[in-house]
């Protein structure tokens, strides 16, 4: 009796030995951002403020014609006008070009700190989570004793020490904030290290090194880019405090923080509004954006979130 094949069905599809693409991790993630409204207005608006402050010397140059520092001696603190639209400060500079050039400096240190800070404590958690035993303890009580001192007090008596600058803010910021993620990888790894896959890398052969960079770091960083996302916004209100109070980044250098020290008396905060709402509002508009943005990857990130 001879064997008939059956005949291929057209409503199934067809293989041809192949297995079907999968959708890669890094798309799935995207895709997940993209459908949170929340994130993408946020992400939004961060981008025009970043466009907005990197071409601020642009902007004023064609559209308000007045320099960053240059004074009009005949209006101070002047209201809002058709020659200053957002009126001028107590020294006659033009509100709405100091703006521009404020928001470069905000997040330039923002963006900054966290670049510095998140290199060194990856680096950090990965040595004490990678080998444990005494470099694990040595490297977490070191990380004990950072975390121990307050902020607040230590970026003053920075400043006291070395004068008001972009510098110091930043190393003040860097100095405390790297045990964090620290912490972060160093948890990450303990965990990681246990699972099958590193297991099976280590009997493979494959060294310390090689191991952190393509097994375990890459496995630890979404819990890493949600830190660094929401840090962002927590040293631009950093920077906005201790500016407010004059040990953060001094005159002539705007900042959003510096130019809220316009309202340093109640009358001008009654009667003169323009001297400290456009700051503070920016401010606001980024840390909002920022922590839509860190809610965003958040959920993306996490698997056991269901969209």
């Amino acid at each position: 009796m001879a064997l008939t094949h059956p005949k291929p069905n057209p409503n199934q599809p067809q293989f041809d030995g192949l297995v079907p693409h999968e959708t890669s991790y890094a798309r799935m993630v995207l895709r997940r951002f993209v459908r949170n409204r929340a994130a993408m207005i946020g992400a939004a608006i961060l981008l025009i403020l970043i466009l907005v402050s990197l071409f601020a010397p642009v902007i004023t140059q064609a559209t308000l014609g007045w320099g960053r520092d240059e004074i009009d001696i005949r209006y101070i603190r002047a209201a809002p006008s058709a020659r200053h639209p957002l009126g001028t400060d107590s020294a006659g500079r033009d509100n709405l070009t100091r703006l521009l050039y404020g928001g470069r400096v905000s997040l330039a240190i923002a963006l900054g700190s966290v670049v510095v800070y998140m290199t060194l404590g990856i680096l950090v958690g990965s040595v004490a989570g990678y080998f444990g035993g005494w470099v694990d303890n040595v490297l977490m009580r070191l990380v004990d004793v950072i975390q121990s001192f307050p902020f607040l007090m230590f970026a003053l008596t920075i400043v006291a020490i070395r004068g008001p600058s972009v510098s110091n803010l930043v190393f003040a910021i860097v100095f405390l904030s790297w045990p964090v993620p620290a912490r972060l990888v160093r948890g990450e790894f303990l965990s990681l290290r246990e699972r099958d896959f590193i297991e099976a890398a280590r009997a493979a052969g494959v060294g310390p090194f090689r191991m952190v960079l393509r097994h375990l770091l890459p496995n630890a960083m979404a819990p890493l880019i949600v830190n660094a996302t929401l840090e962002v916004a927590g040293i631009i209100l950093a920077e906005a405090g201790l500016s407010y109070l004059g040990f953060g980044v001094s005159q002539p250098v705007p900042t959003w923080g510096n130019m809220l020290s316009e309202a340093n008396n109640m009358a001008v905060l009654q009667t003169k509004p323009w001297t400290w709402l456009p700051p503070g509002l920016m401010i606001f508009l980024t840390v909002l954006s920022i922590n839509f943005i860190g809610d965003g990857l958040r959920d993306a990130l996490d698997p056991r979130l269901k969209q």
